[in-house]
């Protein structure tokens, strides 16, 4: 079954928006789906826009570091979009963290990270 987030290309970058509660299912069938876009796609950055998105539990934090390393394995930057002030405030008090992933504002500023780092040549 494929993801309930639909996955947009944007040239070689794969752009997935949360618009809705995801169960943990729905989270994993995420992880699969851009593991398999990434490589197909040859893509070098995935953006996980999570604006819309009330609550950010452990187990969705797990997934997002998941998707995150998978993608730097497979040679894609990943940034995490619009984190909302209460979401953010929940994670620290709940000790989740996304360390190592670059975390914006909006999608302008993911695709200008992605921009930047990809026309530096920052792989890593």
């Amino acid at each position: 079954m494929p993801s309930p987030i639909p996955i947009l290309q944007q040239g070689r970058f794969l752009i997935a928006s949360v618009h809705s509660v995801l169960d943990d299912d729905d989270w994993v069938r995420l992880h699969r789906e851009l593991a398999h876009r990434v490589a197909s796609a040859r893509a070098e950055g995935v953006i996980i826009d999570v604006t819309s998105a009330d609550v950010l539990d452990s187990f969705a934090t797990r997934m997002l570091r998941s998707i995150a390393d998978i993608s730097r394995l497979r040679g894609a930057r990943t940034v995490i979009a619009g984190i909302a002030p209460d979401v953010a405030f929940a994670m620290v008090q709940l000790g989740l963290t996304l360390d190592g992933i670059s975390t914006v504002l909006d999608l302008d500023s993911a695709l200008a990270v992605l921009n930047r780092r990809t026309a530096g040549g920052d792989a890593g």
